[in-house]
């Protein structure tokens, strides 16, 4: 009889959830940008805390062909702007722009195929994303800024809107 059960933690006996099927195997700055656009006058005439607008954007590779290798990239845009000088009118001067594409290299090991993409796509950004928010906070700081502190993000809503845009474009059922 063969024995097809998930190990089990010799602490409680319980089965332990399958591992992923995936090895993370390097991660690095792909591209980063921090702008002040009006330079040192910005300092000296901000008044209030800007409104900051953040846009987020995942893309997934096949770096060898034959290969289940990967990179996975993590783009973040932070703009932060002037406040509008009267209530909704238009936003002022951009303060400040940081751009910052993270990549990480992942090997999938013989994954479902309906897996594949949810792995690359909701697992890998949410793995990597840790690393982001740092970044992004030491840059917007160094910057002479108040850190920007992105907030946990929801990868499956963001994985899923995009698919959900990409069904509905012109030629695609």
């Amino acid at each position: 009889m063969s024995d097809t059960t998930q190990p089990t933690s010799p602490e409680n006996g319980q089965s332990a959830p399958p591992a992923l099927p995936l090895a993370i195997n390097l991660q690095y700055i792909k591209d980063l940008s921090f702008e002040v656009p009006a330079g040192a006058e910005i300092f000296a005439t901000l008044r209030t805390n800007p409104q900051i607008s953040v846009n987020i954007d995942v893309q997934a590779n096949r770096l060898e062909q034959e290969q289940p290798v990967f990179e996975v990239v993590l783009t973040v845009k932070a703009e932060a702007s002037e406040a509008p000088q009267t209530e909704g009118g238009p936003a002022g001067r951009p303060v400040f722009i940081a751009e910052l594409s993270y990549a990480a290299i992942a090997t999938l090991n013989n994954p479902p195929a309906e897996l594949i993409e949810p792995i690359l796509l909701v697992e890998v950004p949410r793995l990597i994303f840790p690393y982001v928010r740092n970044i992004l906070s030491e840059v917007t700081r160094d910057g002479g800024f108040p850190p920007v502190v992105l907030q946990p993000i929801d990868f499956v809503a963001l994985w899923q809107a995009k698919r959900n845009s990409f069904d509905q474009t012109p030629g695609h059922a």
